[in-house]
């Protein structure tokens, strides 16, 4: 099994000595790519991974007035299909998907020279394990229209010599690449590794691609992040392939204007992706699309006052990005004649009037798997109240140990009561993995890591507790501390001024008091120690 993203245990075959079985369909967007589409068709003709295996479609995203040909020389078994509705770079992806018979969908840019194992490198990971997402190796270099012919292209596509057609050119190394460097080819990457998701060339089982929800296809750039996102939380696990070499012909957008962009997909990312570098890392009141943590609360058989006190310090706590699942039978809560105070369903229906009108809470007969594409979700048993801070320290604790699990001991007295905060990754990735009699705690275990804490010190209470503090009062205790932080601040300028022009023993002698004066651990700052010069006495530092 694979450890976060560590696939050092695999060991792929060399190329050109193994026997490929898996059939992948090369999906190419296609939208004012010019002369450079016969370019990649070219070399994608003269691979090395069987032909039989593969098929190739282009997806037309340009005017219907003005169909897109093939050109002559192109893989044996290529077509060309328009998206069905829609426009855009992940909706013709998308839309190629849709038509693939392939066990691995292989994406490429229209604008790319593969060198000739260039698929080949990327489909032997395939044949290993089925939560692969193989990265391509990509460099940059100029490109003038019409200076390169597709029979050049497949003449050295086919000799192995494509650093031929660049003058031995190196390029211009893609900014995934020192991430590459740095991370062992992402091995040790972390769980920000999908950001390396970026499109122009990747591969996958088709199946994965559909377990993570496909494309998202209102977004219009960012799209690859996005996919990259949920792919992590489906249990994908990234690998960088530089054998599958390719050349990109001229700069990205990106490259060319890289803060306009910037400023462009971050409010997209923000709403999906719950990652630091999109959204402020303390909690500024926002609620997002996809949130950090869904938490979840069963209601059935439960007082309205325990369900209460549970969601009400969920809703109120730091982290403003959380979502509540309550699940219960809702379906029996039905119209008919009834005596409102005899009800024996009397609770359930208050906890659903109570939390009505409130957006971040759902009701729900069944939990589903996994919070997916939530990150995180935190099962709390109802009449347990996580103080203020608690779902924030939680997270990051997980984040800090790249966990998979955090389960946390609420009562032992009897039978054991518990919480517990799951990380949608490792649950999805275990599920994937597990055998019949295996216990999916372990897996997780295996693949990430799993550790048990006492949930009071991590501030998780009954209901009623005297030292749960509610978000309210901490903001109130914060604000007398700040008042009494400004009482001492004036009190010291005072000090200050008085110290001005004093003999050096006066000045010593008020240095001492101070601390009796204040409390021990405030210090003056800036009083100095007093120097004598002729014309009198100064205070330190000054001329």
């Amino acid at each position: 099994m694979i450890r976060l993203n560590d696939f050092g245990c695999l060991t792929p075959p060399e190329l050109g000595a193994w026997s490929p079985r898996r059939t992948v369909s090369v999906v190419i967007p296609a939208y004012r790519c010019g002369d450079t589409l016969e370019l990649t068709l070219a070399g994608l003709a003269a691979q090395s991974y069987p032909g039989h295996l593969t098929e190739v479609i282009v997806v037309d995203d340009g005017d219907e007035e003005e169909p897109l040909r093939l050109p002559e020389l192109v893989p044996e078994n290529t077509r060309v299909i328009r998206p069905r509705s829609g426009w855009g770079i992940a909706n013709a992806f998308h839309s190629g998907v849709a038509v693939a018979e392939g066990d691995v969908v292989h994406r490429l840019d229209a604008d790319l020279v593969l060198c000739r194992e260039h698929v080949e490198a990327q489909m032997r990971w395939h044949h290993l394990a089925d939560y692969l997402v193989a990265l391509g190796h990509l460099r940059f270099n100029d490109h003038t229209p019409g200076s390169l012919s597709a029979q050049d292209v497949h003449a050295a596509v086919s000799a192995g010599a494509v650093n031929k057609l660049f003058d031995e050119d190196e390029g211009v190394p893609q900014w995934t690449e020192a991430v590459w460097d740095r991370t062992g080819d992402l091995r040790q990457a972390g769980l920000g590794v999908f950001r390396l998701h970026v499109g122009a060339t990747v591969s996958l089982p088709r199946r994965l691609y559909w377990s993570a929800g496909g494309m998202d296809t209102s977004l219009l750039r960012g799209s690859d992040t996005e996919i990259g996102y949920r792919l992590a939380q489906a249990g994908a696990v990234f690998v960088a392939d530089r054998e599958s070499h390719c050349r990109h012909l001229g700069s990205s957008t990106v490259m060319r204007r890289q803060d306009e962009v910037k400023r462009y997909t971050r409010p997209f990312m923000a709403e999906r992706v719950p990652y630091r570098t999109y959204r402020p890392p303390k909690s500024s009141g926002r609620q997002y699309l996809v949130p950090t943590v869904e938490a979840v609360v069963a209601a059935e058989n439960r007082s309205l006052e325990d369900v209460r006190a549970t969601v009400d310090g969920l809703l109120t706590g730091w982290m403003s990005d959380v979502s509540v699942v309550l699940a219960g039978p809702w379906h029996l809560l039905t119209d008919e004649r009834r005596s409102p105070l005899d009800d024996p369903l009397l609770d359930l229906r208050l906890v659903r009037e109570t939390y009505r009108g409130e957006s971040r809470v759902r009701f729900v007969e069944e939990i589903t798997e996994t919070a997916f594409p939530a990150p995180f979700r935190f099962t709390c048993p109802a009449g347990w109240v996580p103080d203020a801070d608690a779902l924030r320290r939680l997270v990051e604790f997980a984040d800090d140990g790249a966990l998979g699990l955090i389960s946390l001991a609420l009562d032992e007295r009897a039978d054991v009561v518990a919480a517990r905060l799951e990380r949608t990754a490792a649950v999805r990735r275990a599920r994937m993995l597990v055998s019949p009699g295996d216990d999916l705690d372990d897996v997780i275990h295996r693949v990430f890591g799993t550790v048990w804490e006492d949930g009071r010190k991590w501030g998780i209470l009954p209901a009623g507790d005297e030292r749960l503090v509610s978000p309210a009062e901490l903001v109130a205790r914060a604000e007398r501390w700040r008042k009494r932080a400004e009482k001492w601040e004036e009190r010291a300028r005072r000090w200050k001024r008085e110290a001005q022009g004093l003999p050096r023993w006066r000045a010593d002698r008020s240095a001492k008091l101070l601390p009796r004066a204040f409390g021990k651990g405030l210090r003056l700052v800036g009083i100095g120690r007093a120097r004598r010069r002729p014309g009198g006495w100064k205070e330190a530092g000054t001329s």
